[in-house]
């Protein structure tokens, strides 16, 4: 554990590498509930955003995603917004370009170190049930667990070849229409994942600190430390009218739907 906050400690001092320079305004709270905690750390995140960007020109076929990885390192980016876009922006975008231009619509992604595996499940579970089905986790072979946080959502559409717009204006605005319904969806998805997150994360500091309270009741003593059959008595109820009242509670818990 003091290896892991010592890491986080270097790593949260370190400048915001980003294009942009700082975390996505969309998603503050859930990098900042995280951080707060001992057993996470972020290390990637972005919001959502539409793209319009021009690629090389193609070159030889590289092998694998290494090959994959330069090309993208390769592209202009004309355009990008984490807000909704505009047919008006993306055209003059477009302009721009002096070879391939494409469009595309990428959603929220956060990667996060995490101190254990059952810490990286609990994540897991709550970027699943939020609609992020693409999340998963990874371990290194020196037992480095990272949490991704990814949706399938996305969208890519090539839109210009050599500078010349290969479709009509109108499809241009069908799909700024598109990208931006996808982006409603994502802040949606956004604000569940964190309602989902803070609800999880209050959820284990309850099961944390409730080994004492079952060693009272081992003890049958009351959080007043008397005996339980005499504060029963005192207040009129009976164990099984008590009982009744938990089981009721419970209920109601269980029903309570962890999407807000």
């Amino acid at each position: 554990m003091a290896d892991f906050k010592r890491w986080k400690e270097q790593r949260l001092s370190r400048a915001d590498a980003s294009r942009k320079g700082s975390v996505d305004e969309p998603i503050e709270e859930i990098v900042r509930l995280l951080n707060g905690r001992e057993t996470f750390c972020t290390t990637s995140s972005c919001s959502g955003r539409v793209v319009v960007l021009e690629q090389p020109p193609a070159a030889a076929p590289a092998a694998g995603i290494a090959g994959f990885e330069i090309q993208k390192q390769s592209c202009t980016w004309l355009m990008v917004t984490h807000q909704l876009c505009s047919t008006k922006d993306v055209l003059t975008a477009l302009q721009k370009a002096a070879a391939d231009a494409i469009f595309k619509f990428e959603p929220f992604v956060l990667h996060v170190q995490c101190q254990d595996l059952e810490d990286a499940q609990l994540l897991h579970t709550v970027a699943i049930e939020a609609g992020f089905r693409n999340s998963g986790i990874t371990v290194s072979r020196k037992g480095k667990i990272m949490m991704a946080v990814r949706s399938t959502h996305c969208l890519e559409v090539p839109l210009t070849q050599k500078e010349r717009l290969m479709v009509s204006e109108e499809y241009v605005d069908f799909v700024v229409q598109v990208a931006n319904r996808k982006m409603e969806e994502n802040w949606k998805r956004i604000n569940r994942f964190y309602s989902s997150l803070k609800l999880a994360l209050e959820s284990k500091n309850h099961s944390m600190s409730s080994p004492s309270e079952e060693k009272e009741k081992g003890n049958g003593m009351d959080s007043g430390g008397r005996k339980k059959s005499q504060a029963t008595k005192k207040d009129g109820g009976s164990p099984s009218h008590q009982n009744k009242n938990l089981e009721s509670e419970d209920d109601r818990q269980s029903n309570t739907n962890i999407f807000h």
